[in-house]
């Protein structure tokens, strides 16, 4: 199958000599214009290898064109050439810095044309090329880079005698409400407000399964004490938040944050226990203040501990695990995130239903 080059050109006959020169190695596509080469782009959805792009054209010129073409993600890596009678530099070093690959003269070499043109495109295709690699590679690794870290957080739970499924739960659980929170139009101004993405809002549920790692530093005397802990073994417990920030921040020494989320494990396990009113631990941090990521992982850890049996506490019915947790609305959680609690809390006990110790 041929490449496809699209030619725009106010002048009919430079798009008849150039769809002429490049006929034996590529198909042809004409525009007569900017707007006219933008339908064919994006209303069309004709997608060529390459762009040949007058600069000097009415109504849009070809630095607007060019513009839009690569602000949209779909077409941003089109290489575009420029092909114009300008000889001044001032026009072509704002061709290049809206992303133009070259310059093609409109005396139109026939081998210059062919050349500039064959180079770019095998220049573009082997740039994809690249890039599918390494987002293959960077996939692998980070496949590996979640099992080790799920081994950590595995370990942990077995060493409390706490359930397997209580990663799953937890990660089950921040899905459902930061999904609700990202999708639902009155918390538009809230998800900005955090800068919030998809991109981060996946890495922040895969970051939760490391909350509990500073646990591993906790003795076995106070970690599986059934009852009520004594103000010094409290105060004893409440180290693991400082402990899990430090694991990580080694973590991040040794391997960086390639994954993406190594910073958000840090900020869940080191600020889970904050309170929205600020008499947390371990920096009595308040309000927004406490990382997002803290913040919606310190409902979710509450309401799965409160629902789920302990060696030092019965299980609470979904109820009454709501009551409490929407009576520490501004006092201990983010009052917007328990809204948002209270509106996916019918899926909360579904899937704690399923998964329950």
């Amino acid at each position: 199958m041929r490449d496809l080059v699209l030619i725009v050109d106010d002048v009919d006959i430079n798009r008849m000599l150039l769809a002429n020169i490049l006929e034996d190695e590529y198909d042809t596509i004409e525009a007569s214009d900017g707007r006219e080469a933008l339908s064919v782009l994006f209303e069309k959805k004709i997608r060529p290898t390459a762009i040949l792009l007058d600069i000097v054209m009415p109504g849009m010129d070809g630095f607007e064109v060019i513009q839009e073409i690569k602000r949209n993600p779909e077409t941003e890596k089109i290489p575009v050439l420029f092909i114009t009678a300008a000889t001044d530099g001032e026009s072509e070093s704002r061709g290049l810095r809206y992303g133009a690959a070259d310059y093609i003269s409109k005396e139109f070499n026939v081998d210059v044309v062919k050349t500039r043109l064959r180079n770019h495109i095998s220049l573009a295709r082997y740039q994809n090329e690249l890039e599918s690699l390494v987002e293959i590679k960077t996939a692998e690794l980070t496949r590996t880079y979640d099992q080790m870290l799920e081994a950590f957080a595995t370990l942990v739970e077995y060493r409390s005698l706490e359930s397997g499924t209580h990663i799953k739960r937890t990660s089950m659980l921040s899905e459902l409400l930061i999904n609700r929170l990202m999708t639902d139009a009155k918390y538009k101004t809230y998800v900005a407000e955090q800068g919030l993405t998809p991109s981060k809002a996946h890495s922040i549920v895969r970051a939760t399964s490391l909350h509990d790692i500073g646990k591993i530093g906790i003795t076995d005397a106070i970690l599986l004490k059934p009852g009520r802990l004594t103000d010094e073994e409290f105060e004893e417990m409440k180290k693991h938040t400082v402990i899990g920030g430090k694991i990580i921040d080694g973590m991040l020494e040794m391997f960086g944050d390639s994954a993406g989320y190594l910073a958000f494990c840090r900020e869940i396990a080191y600020y889970h226990h904050e309170r929205w009113d600020g008499i947390g631990y371990p920096t009595k941090l308040a309000g927004r203040d406490i990382p997002f990521s803290a913040r919606l992982l310190s409902i979710v850890d509450v309401y799965d501990a409160l629902v789920n049996q302990r060696c030092y506490k019965p299980p609470f019915s979904h109820e009454e695990a709501m009551e409490i947790i929407t009576e520490s609305r501004g006092k201990q959680f983010d009052p917007v995130l328990v809204d948002v609690f209270v509106e996916v809390a019918d899926k909360f006990e579904a899937l704690e239903g399923r998964l329950k110790d």
